[in-house]
């Protein structure tokens, strides 16, 4: 159970860091570039401790994530990246409750408390466009 759930996070990761990438090319507001670009950075480090921990775990990696469709609209891809944040937040709950090894506890405590804050971000950009 635990690594479906590793390697779901793994592929979602890898599909938000390229979709916020998309995202940030679609505002000049600098505020908004920030919120993006914090985000998108925080996604690429979660999708690379999830590959390094599904490694100790498993002894591969995920291979090959999908990619998802670009952002083409800066509100609407907000309120996606929020309900998705907030999805992802739950899903980082169970798996902190269920993680196989101690070295596993920080990666996930870290991306779970990250995923609340782009929900923060995600809703400030959705309500202020």
């Amino acid at each position: 159970m635990f690594v479906a759930q590793l390697k779901n996070a793994i592929e979602d990761e890898y599909k938000s860091y390229f979709y916020y990438k998309s995202m940030y090319q679609l505002t000049n507001d600098p505020l908004w570039q920030e919120f993006i670009r914090h985000a998108y950075e925080d996604e690429k480090s979660h999708y690379e401790m999830f590959q390094q921990l599904h490694y100790m775990i498993t002894g591969s990696y995920v291979p090959n994530p999908k990619k998802m469709a670009p952002c083409t609209n800066l509100k609407e891809c907000a309120k996606n990246a929020l309900v998705a944040e907030l999805e992802a937040v739950e899903q980082y709950k169970e798996m902190l409750l269920t993680v196989p090894f101690d070295q596993g506890y920080d990666p996930i405590f870290i991306a779970l408390h990250d995923e609340m804050e782009h929900a923060i971000r995600m809703s400030t950009i959705f309500n202020g466009t």
